[in-house]
């Protein structure tokens, strides 16, 4: 399936890209297994970004183990929209970049 997303992605690397609404997001990496460009990876919320949240987005943050996706290779996104379709929280979009 992955061979088949590649060739029908719609964008050359670095036009869009992946966002990730940490809200939402609960680290469960279904995006992690489906992109076909490793744009994701699933690690413990960045302190910055954990104390950047209400109350009761750190509170589900903690029950969910304060994992989150990032995307540390958000220049490799080909826009094949796997990830959107993955993500059971709809935690993301994708964006055009600046």
């Amino acid at each position: 399936m992955r061979e088949n997303a590649v060739r029908d992605c719609k964008q050359e690397p670095g036009v869009i890209a992946p966002v990730v609404d940490l809200r939402r997001c609960e680290g469960k990496g279904d995006c992690v297994n489906v992109c076909p460009e490793n744009v994701f990876e699933i690690r413990r919320i960045d302190e910055a970004d954990y104390l950047s949240l209400g109350l009761m987005h750190r509170l589900k943050q903690r029950v969910h183990g304060m994992k989150v996706a990032y995307t540390p290779n958000a220049d490799a996104c080909r826009s094949c929209g796997l990830c959107v379709t993955a993500c059971p929280e709809r935690a993301i979009k994708l964006a055009r970049t600046a």
